[in-house]
């Protein structure tokens, strides 16, 4: 394959990587004000349940928010913004051909692709293990564009 297509494929991979980005920063955020939309939905579903305790929704709605503390809506949002961010940065940098950003994004996807397939093993492994594929293709794409600028500006390949 030339070095052309490579880079379209590179960019359009990028793409749908800063599309991921953009999604947790925006469910990162929700997640920041949706402490009140929670207590209000718990209450409607105790509220549903009383009147019909085999109601579907409600039973699931409580037994979903019955884990999510405040505390740990505002870890995941945390998690969220700050994962959202870095990728939004990096991958900025990558299309400005940063040197710099081509190790870390190395260094960084990597330790979310461990993190995947960690939470992988403890979960439904087919979507992450599909996240962490793509992840790892986005790596070999990063490290060979990285050679490749570097023989384009005549600079010794590390």
């Amino acid at each position: 394959m030339n070095e052309k297509k490579l880079r379209v494929i590179f960019v359009a991979s990028l793409c749908l990587k800063a599309l991921g980005a953009a999604l947790q920063i925006g469910l990162g955020s929700l997640l920041l004000v949706t402490g009140r939309v929670s207590s209000l939905i718990a209450a409607a579903a105790a509220n549903e349940l009383i009147e019909d305790p085999n109601d579907f929704f409600a039973r699931h709605a409580a037994s979903a928010l019955s884990h999510f503390s405040p505390h740990l809506q505002y870890v995941g949002a945390a998690y969220l913004l700050l994962h959202g961010a870095a990728k939004v940065v990096l991958i900025w940098a990558l299309i400005k051909e940063k040197l710099w950003a081509y190790p870390a994004s190395l260094a960084l996807f990597s330790l979310f692709i461990v993190y995947q397939l960690v939470h992988a093993t403890w979960g439904s492994l087919f979507p992450l293990a599909a996240f962490a594929a793509f992840e790892v293709f986005l790596l070999w794409l990063i490290w060979h564009e990285y050679h490749y600028v570097l023989r384009k500006r005549g600079l010794p390949i590390e």
